[in-house]
């Protein structure tokens, strides 16, 4: 018998999950029946209610954009950069070839040739002093 009587604590519940889906349900009946009217559901009133919404997803969708152009920015001047670099590697691999082709006797000779410099190879190989530290 005591489940035959209904307290109240059973009696809201029900009533309130009623009435949050009958307001639910009234609403999606009233946008389907405004947009097969042809009123459209995108009015002032929603861009009113939705418009710090809007104006994040506008913003967050700009701050991508912006980020994306920079760092496509930043891979140019890294290609740039490398290509420089590639360029000054073998610039001084040619110079240090240079160097070392113009620092050869044969070389210093005929520079020397070529510049009527009064300097005469030496025949004999230089002479190494030693000193006796005997006492």
């Amino acid at each position: 018998m005591e489940k035959d009587i209904p307290t109240e604590k059973q009696d809201t519940q029900p009533k309130t999950q009623a009435k949050r889906s009958s307001a639910t349900s009234r609403k999606a009946r009233r946008v389907v029946k405004e947009t097969i009217q042809g009123r459209s559901f995108l009015s002032l009133e929603f861009f009113r209610r939705n418009a710090v919404f809007i104006v994040a997803a506008t913003l967050m969708v700009l701050m991508y954009i912006s980020n994306k152009y920079v760092r496509q920015n930043y891979v140019k001047e890294l290609i740039e950069l490398r290509e420089d670099l590639e360029n000054a590697k073998t610039d001084f691999v040619s110079a240090s070839a240079n160097y070392n082709s113009m620092i050869r006797e044969s070389q210093m000779k005929q520079y020397i040739d070529t510049m009527r410099i009064d300097l005469v190879a030496p025949d004999q190989p230089p002479y190494h002093l030693t000193t006796d530290q005997t006492p």
